[in-house]
Order: structure tokens, then C-alpha cells, then sequence
């Protein structure tokens, strides 16, 4: 397994305890473009991305990040144009050996907490989703938008940008619904449980169409963790890991510090070696402990450093 972090495109501090901690691979977004605000995904930026962080004595070996992507997932006018991006961003990351991308399938908007203020072990706070806030919730701008638009429009995508995938040497990698539930405030949610992922998987067989194995998701879904590893892993569909863990059901739910919530870790871990996972594997949604600003909830600097000391203690013990 490689253990990774998810770091910005530029140099932080982040990057050089990363590289102290052992950590071998970097998860990272698009780089910004000229106008610094907007993503681009043409070849130079990527390299130049790829350079800083292989100079810096990291991998590049994920992006977690997509061009624009709705009118895709809603199968609206236009996108056509998006699909072009988003292969033109896979045959770059291709041709500069970046082998996953991390994306998902969630319209309108993305992942959705409720609270990121809940106090959890020792008063660190983590984020969680109450989904009674949700059920007055107005519509967003798309209305209703049912599964089946939403499946249709995964079904093109795949057929537009697998074969583009395949050429390129980059594995898809589709992450949850988070959380996984549907609808939302109209807009369904179509990756929210164990066979969906069956479905996507089996929809286009292909060693490059494959997931994001987000365990803080699969656990809120409800899945047997050990035994869903084990059937998308054994099969080859397991091509990044985020390694995280939560309190509760998809309705009402709370992350948690990675050795304080429902699933066992350590059997969790287990099951990646025994079905021979070598691809990356990054911790996600850490607590905000004391001494770190809470302004990146998920992302803070010492719940990182605990969170990798954890993985790594648990990647050593089952050797």
C-alpha cells in the first residue's frame, strides 16, 4: 500500500511533514490556471504540479478533482463540451504517468454536512450529517432530478471516457455519494449503497473502470466492511483507499477519530493486504484537535499526523 495525503498544488508545510512522516504518494486537485482562480488541466500545469511534488520527494499519483462535470451528470446540453475536458484531462494525466482519478457522481452539489462543530474525544471537533435539517430543505436549481437521469447520464459518461481512460493508463476511480442518501433536497443520489457500486463496476467491465473504497461512506451505508473489501478487491475495482470511519447511520451520523468509530480498523487494514492492494491510501475527514484552526474541517495538520501514525502502526502490526 502507499500511504498517501491529500495536499494542495503548491508547497505548504503540509508537504514537508508528509515526506517526514514517510508518506510516499500525494493526492492533489487541479492546479489553478492564470487567473488563479480557476482550474485547468491543460499538460503544463499538470507537470509542472507533477515536478514540484516529485521534487519535493512525493508521488504524484491521484487527482481528486474534475473539470467541470454537471451538464455530464444531469445529461444536459453542453455536455459534450465537458466530456472533451474531462478526456482531455485523463489523456494529460496519462501521458505524465498520474494513474487515478479520484471522482463522483453527486449532481448540483457535493459532499454535505450538516454540523462541523460536533465535539467529539477530549473536545476535538469533527463534522456530521443530521438529515432532519434536509427534509424542508427548498429544491436546488435543477429541480427534481430522478435516478434514472442521473443513471443514464453515468452510463454515456462511461461510454464516452472509458475507452479514452484505457488508452491513457488511468484508472477511474468512482468515490460514494456522501452522504449516501436519496434524495437530497430533490437531487437523486444514485452511488449510495453496496450494489450500486456492483452495477457501476459490471456496466463496463474493465480493469480501468474501478472505485474510490471511502470506508466513512461504505460503513454509513451500512455495508459489511471486511466483506465489501474483499468483493471489489478480489475483482480488481478497488484502485484508491480513503480510510476514515463514522458514528451512526446515513441519516444521522459523526466522524470520528480512525480508531473511535464503528468499523474495526484493524480488520479493515487486513483485508487490504490479504486481497494484495498496492495503490494508494489516504486518511480523510480527521478531527480538528487542539491547536489547529478549523477553518478545513477534515483537513487539519495534527489530526493528519495522528491519523497517518495510526495507519502506518496498523500497516507494521499485520506484516
Amino acid at each position: 500500500m502507499q500511504l498517501a495525503l491529500f495536499l494542495p498544488p503548491q508547497p505548504t508545510e503540509m508537504w514537508t511533514l508528509a515526506a517526514q512522516l514517510g508518506v510516499t504518494d500525494a493526492v492533489s486537485s487541479l492546479p489553478r490556471g492564470r487567473d488563479g482562480t480557476s482550474p485547468t488541466w491543460d499538460y503544463f500545469s499538470l507537470l509542472h504540479m507533477r515536478q514540484r511534488f516529485a521534487d519535493a520527494g512525493l508521488r504524484l499519483s491521484v487527482i481528486e478533482s474534475w473539470p467541470p462535470m454537471d451538464r455530464v451528470r444531469l445529461g444536459l446540453p453542453g455536455r459534450e463540451e465537458e466530456l472533451d475536458h474531462i478526456c482531455e484531462l485523463i489523456t494529460n494525466m496519462g501521458a505524465l504517468g498520474i494513474r487515478v482519478w479520484c471522482y463522483n457522481f453527486m449532481a448540483v452539489f457535493g459532499w454535505l454536512r450538516t454540523s462541523t462543530t460536533i465535539r467529539t474525544r477530549g473536545g476535538a471537533l469533527v463534522s456530521g450529517y443530521d438529515h432532519s435539517f434536509m427534509e424542508h430543505a427548498p429544491l436546488t436549481e435543477a429541480g427534481i432530478v430522478s435516478e434514472e437521469q442521473l443513471w443514464d447520464g453515468f452510463a454515456y459518461f462511461l461510454e464516452r471516457v472509458l475507452p479514452v481512460a484505457e488508452k491513457a493508463g488511468v484508472h477511474l476511480a468512482l468515490h460514494p455519494d456522501d452522504p449516501p442518501l436519496s434524495p437530497i433536497r430533490g437531487v437523486a443520489r444514485i452511488f449510495s449503497n453496496v450494489d450500486a457500486f456492483k452495477r457501476a463496476v459490471e456496466m463496463a467491465p474493465s480493469e480501468y473502470n474501478g472505485i474510490t473504497f471511502c470506508q466513512g461512506n461504505f460503513a454509513a451505508m451500512g455495508a459489511n466492511i471486511p466483506e465489501a473489501i474483499r468483493y471489489f478487491g478480489e475483482r480488481g475495482k478497488i484502485h484508491f483507499v480513503h480510510f476514515r470511519d463514522v458514528r451512526g447511520t446515513a441519516a444521522h451520523f459523526a466522524e470520528t477519530f480512525h480508531d473511535d468509530g464503528q468499523t474495526n480498523m484493524v480488520e479493515a487494514m487486513r483485508c487490504y493486504q490479504e486481497i494484495g492492494f498496492q495503490g494508494p491510501i489516504r486518511p480523510d475527514h480527521v478531527p480538528t484537535m487542539e491547536g489547529d484552526a478549523n477553518d478545513t474541517p477534515g483537513y487539519t495538520t495534527r489530526g493528519r499526523l495522528y491519523a497517518i501514525g495510526y495507519m502506518r502502526g496498523l500497516i507494521d502490526s499485520l506484516r
